[in-house]
């Protein structure tokens, strides 16, 4: 049985700490400038995903879970 040790969350709250905390020491050290340009790349990088994202593939359903 192929059993994972920590489950997709726990891997997401981690990097998600991890990320919080060099943000807290570049804020601590003002470093200001470095973090304009980590936003920048960061959602440059999320728009290109979004661009390039296969949303034709996506079926519909019938809409009964939608809110």
């Amino acid at each position: 049985m192929n059993k994972r040790r920590f489950s997709k969350r726990m891997v997401a709250l981690f990097w998600m700490l991890l990320v919080s905390i060099g943000i807290g020491v570049l804020i601590a050290y003002e470093q200001i400038s470095v973090l304009y340009v980590l936003a920048t790349l960061a959602l440059t990088g999320l728009l290109l995903i979004v661009a390039f994202a296969d949303l034709e593939s996506v079926g519909r359903g019938d809409g009964s879970d939608a809110a």
